[in-house]
């Protein structure tokens, strides 16, 4: 799928850190949530994948970054539906990287298109935790 992006590296990169700001701000609102731990979680989680793409985006260049948020969207479970406190990482990671087409005005049919290739999250096996 080519993509094409407006954004050089730098300004995505700035961009990014906005929103790692954005996040680490909801990372310290989180206390004063009704679950403090599950919204804790979903910020750390943004976080992170803001600062992957970040990083990414300054090594390999803005279409790497897109491309890559494009292949962690498409892997991503749904959970849409699910209680509000249940998996706060893929909710995380969900919001980030939505967060980041917007930002890089990805095309909503592309968004579509790769969202429509996600797993549901009944379909995925569950793997204990080692003991």
């Amino acid at each position: 799928m080519d993509i094409q992006v407006a954004l050089t590296a730098d300004e995505m990169i700035k961009g990014l850190k906005h929103y790692r700001r954005i996040a680490k701000q909801d990372l310290l609102r989180a206390t004063q949530m009704t679950r403090p731990e599950f919204y804790e979680q979903i910020a750390r989680t943004r976080r992170s994948v803001y600062a992957q793409l970040a990083e990414i985006a300054d090594m390999e260049g803005p279409a790497a970054a897109v491309q890559t948020a494009l292949d962690f969207y498409r892997k991503l479970p749904f959970v849409t539906g699910t209680p509000e406190g249940e998996y706060p990482e893929i909710k995380g990671r969900e919001s980030a990287l939505e967060n980041f087409f917007k930002m890089v005005a990805l095309e909503p049919k592309v968004r579509r298109s790769v969202r429509s290739q996600r797993p549901s999250l009944k379909n995925l096996v569950m793997v204990p935790a080692a003991a």
